[in-house]
């Protein structure tokens, strides 16, 4: 016979069974409702992260500085929460395992297992976004000078006003290393992009296209006097570039044909890291084609940065981008999406962060930019 002591004692033992049983069942919904949130949220996120980068570049990023402190906050928090619990699972700087094992057939006796560390520092190649300055260094040449921060020699040149077709580089000396291949400028009262542009014989396109280049009102362009403006394949006047563009055979020879040119114009500007796409300008406004078979997956138009714009997903992982437009002959609605290759399906203007007429053509592999160059006929 129990007691009631006894008889009280295991319901309560029951009672206590029941709640962690009810515990055990909440804990397994509640991860299995998290799991499908998280992977409804992920889809939502795929959808729309191309709006939510346009936002970050939107006033040339004026949004991106409080969200790079926001994650940073966020991920040192992190950081500090989760060491405790890394620190448990992973050797220590001196190869000490924290939490060692226990041996049960030792008399709990610790068992400590080492590991040999490296460290390895991997070095980022990442864009320069002003001028550097270099030490001139024993054996220097102006030519190996320039392929090490991939500049022409004029560049270094211009930039620190050297004469002559082979300059005597002293040891010691400091040279200014401008980012990329043209003119450093410093703006003058009354200048625009457009005349800084002429002067140095580029496109201003290009001005605006550099990344780190800034301007007072994105609107117009307007530039502040005494601000430091790179010119990127600009010519000073008074020599000529000693490194011409790429003529454009080059890169036929090289194109695996697949897709068609998309529009009657000249090249205004060629690829570069900071601008992997092909500018096409003609002042009479032509028509935009296809490029090749594929549906219209987006057609709208934004304030800033690419504006009016098309993206068709030609299939095969290929997509074509078409920006700048001032008009739109296709839509995502269904009958209007599909496109076939040389098929008109807009209007070239300069909406967006534009200085002129022209089509920005971009060639995506996997969602990202590559040189269309290896793809157009």
């Amino acid at each position: 016979m129990l007691t009631k002591a006894g008889y009280l004692f295991s319901r309560f033992l029951l009672s206590v069974k029941r709640i962690f049983s009810n515990i055990r069942f909440f804990l397994s919904d509640l991860y299995i409702y998290l799991e499908k949130k998280i992977r409804i949220f992920g889809k939502i996120f795929e959808q729309f992260k191309g709006y939510f980068v346009d936002l970050l570049m939107a006033k040339r990023g004026r949004y991106q500085l409080p969200f790079l402190n926001l994650s940073l906050l966020i991920l040192v928090v992190s950081g500090i929460l989760a060491a405790p619990y890394i620190s448990a699972y992973y050797p220590d700087v001196s190869g000490q395992n924290v939490l060692s094992a226990i041996d049960s057939n030792t008399s709990g006796q610790m068992l400590g297992t080492t590991y040999e560390m490296s460290l390895v520092t991997r070095i980022s190649d990442k864009p320069r976004d002003r001028v550097e300055e270099y030490e001139i260094q024993s054996g220097d040449t102006l030519s190996a000078i320039a392929e090490k921060f991939a500049v022409s020699e004029d560049t270094i040149k211009w930039a620190n006003d050297l004469k002559g077709k082979n300059p005597v580089l002293k040891p010691g000396e400091v040279l200014k290393i401008p980012p990329v291949t043209g003119v450093v400028h410093k703006v003058k009262r009354g200048e625009t992009v457009y005349s800084i542009a002429e002067k140095y014989q580029t496109e201003s396109q290009k001005i605006v296209n550099f990344p780190f280049n800034d301007f007072i009102d994105l609107d117009n362009f307007t530039l502040a006097v005494g601000q430091t403006l790179i010119v990127p394949d600009g010519v000073m006047p008074e020599e000529k570039p000693s490194l011409p563009r790429p003529a454009a055979p080059q890169y036929l020879a090289g194109g695996s044909g697949k897709l068609l040119f998309p529009a009657n114009g000249t090249i205004s500007q060629q690829p570069v890291w900071y601008h992997m796409a092909i500018d096409i300008a003609n002042s009479q406004a032509p028509d935009i084609y296809a490029a090749a078979d594929g549906n219209v997956i987006y057609a709208n138009c934004l304030s800033w940065g690419y504006g009016c714009h098309i993206i068709v997903d030609n299939g095969g992982g290929i997509k074509t981008l078409y920006a700048h437009l001032q008009k739109f002959y296709v839509s995502v609605k269904e009958g209007e999406r599909e496109v076939k290759r040389g098929q008109a399906i807009g209007k070239m203007g300069s909406t967006g962060r534009s200085t002129g007429t022209h089509l920005h053509f971009e060639v995506r592999i996997n969602n990202t930019p590559v040189n269309p160059w290896s793809y157009l006929k």
